[in-house]
């Protein structure tokens, strides 16, 4: 069984450090309560941090990830099944923190509450770590008095949530570093490696065949020009950024990201399974509908997707349906929506939607493998045809060149 390095409090409220052997986190938890300590933070041994590591000097500020947000949640889940007081919770958790930055907004959150102010309104202030979906289960918690079951189902649903932007990030990773190796390749060979071979080239004064020409002036023009090249990039880049982050170009762009070809099948189904699993909990923790839908408007991640929520929550408001004003968005498929219909008939709505987000999680699932399978003969393809360029634009003329230096 693997080895744990815990974080505890004593009942007279000393820190308590030491390491459990047992099957997981929870089963360490289980173990320290009966000890009578109040578990603040659970660790695998390997994920360990430095402990004489200084948080105060830090050149940037770090983010606090979706990994500590997790961890927070399961933490938070663990205080409140065992009945310490929540200011602290928040203060042991602070202290015993890696990161500064969770460490200054735990502190923050900590000193809102001493000054009288609700949890929920404590964590809103501080949006880029807390979203508007742990926001309001926290504050159904805390107004039905089932806080320890609401930072339970945030921790399954962030835990899903960062399972699923895993594995599409790993799904990537592999073609973003094989075109950036190529980029990298294709720029040595034009500032220094075919000069070199034009030099060769020049001094036999032959004819040359068009693929080599057109090799030799696609290396001089990027020679001569790449300080423009790189300043015009740089400009198209920043221009683009500037765009996407206005109101219109997000919701372009993020229709775009939607239909675009090859990875727009698995950002449509996993903006849609994010929007299922969190209108799923947010239902089942108590929200009312409408609510619940400018909550998980904040939460999907894609503006465009986010204006059809509140779509659909203005169409609501009028009287209409989640099944009739989900088909008039156009995002959803027949099967989808007649889920979404029979739940609202049999008022089992947030069970439906949990299996349509299951549903989608599979169908990423599928695709992110059939991306896999598509994208590496396509790789192998440029490359081959890069290869086959090189071939006879530049060792082919060489070789004729050496040829006839020979029978000469």
């Amino acid at each position: 069984m693997p080895n744990f390095t815990y974080t505890a409090r004593a009942n007279d409220g000393s820190p308590i450090q030491g390491e459990l052997e047992a099957g997981t986190e929870q089963l360490v938890a289980e173990q320290l309560l009966r000890r009578g300590m109040t578990p603040i933070r659970i660790l695998p041994l390997r994920a360990v941090a430095n402990p004489r590591k200084d948080r105060g000097i830090h050149l940037t500020k770090p983010k606090v990830n979706l990994t500590e947000v997790v961890m927070l949640a399961r933490q938070l889940r663990t205080l409140s099944r065992a009945g310490v007081p929540i200011l602290q919770g928040l203060r042991g958790l602070a202290d015993t923190t890696d990161n500064p930055t969770l460490a200054e907004t735990l502190t923050d959150v900590h000193r809102q509450l001493q000054g009288g102010r609700e949890l929920h309104a404590a964590l809103a202030r501080h949006p880029k770590v807390f979203s508007p979906l742990f926001v309001a289960l926290v504050r159904v918690g805390e107004n039905t008095g089932k806080l320890e079951e609401a930072f339970g189902h945030l921790a399954d649903y962030l835990e899903i949530e960062k399972n699923t932007r895993e594995r599409i990030a790993a799904a990537v990773r592999y073609p973003m570093v094989v075109f950036g190796a190529i980029a990298v390749a294709l720029t040595i060979m034009n500032i220094w490696v075919i000069p070199t071979f034009a030099d060769a080239f020049a001094r036999y004064n032959a004819e040359l065949p068009f693929m080599t020409r057109l090799l030799l002036w696609t290396s001089e023009f990027f020679v001569t020009y790449w300080p423009v090249l790189l300043i015009a990039m740089l400009g198209t880049l920043f221009a683009f950024r500037a765009w996407t982050r206005s109101a219109k170009g997000q919701i372009v762009w993020s229709a775009f990201l939607l239909n675009a070809p090859l990875v727009g099948g698995i950002v449509r189904k996993a903006v849609l399974g994010r929007f299922a699993q969190s209108l799923a909990l947010t239902i089942r923790s108590g929200v009312p509908l409408v609510q619940a839908l400018s909550v998980v408007a904040g939460v999907v991640d894609n503006a465009y997707v986010s204006q059809q929520v509140q779509n659909m929550r203005s169409g609501i408001e009028k009287g209409g349906t989640v099944s009739r004003t989900a088909a008039s968005t156009g995002l959803f498929t027949p099967l989808v929506l007649q889920m979404l219909a029979v739940g609202e008939e049999t008022g089992a709505l947030d069970h439906l939607l949990q299996e349509t987000a299951q549903h989608y999680e599979a169908e990423v699932e599928f695709e992110l493998k059939r991306l896999s399978d598509a994208i590496e003969p396509i790789l192998i393809t440029v490359i081959g045809v890069l290869v086959a360029i090189l071939a006879l634009g530049v060792f082919l003329p060489l070789w004729d060149l050496s040829s006839a230096a020979r029978g000469g």
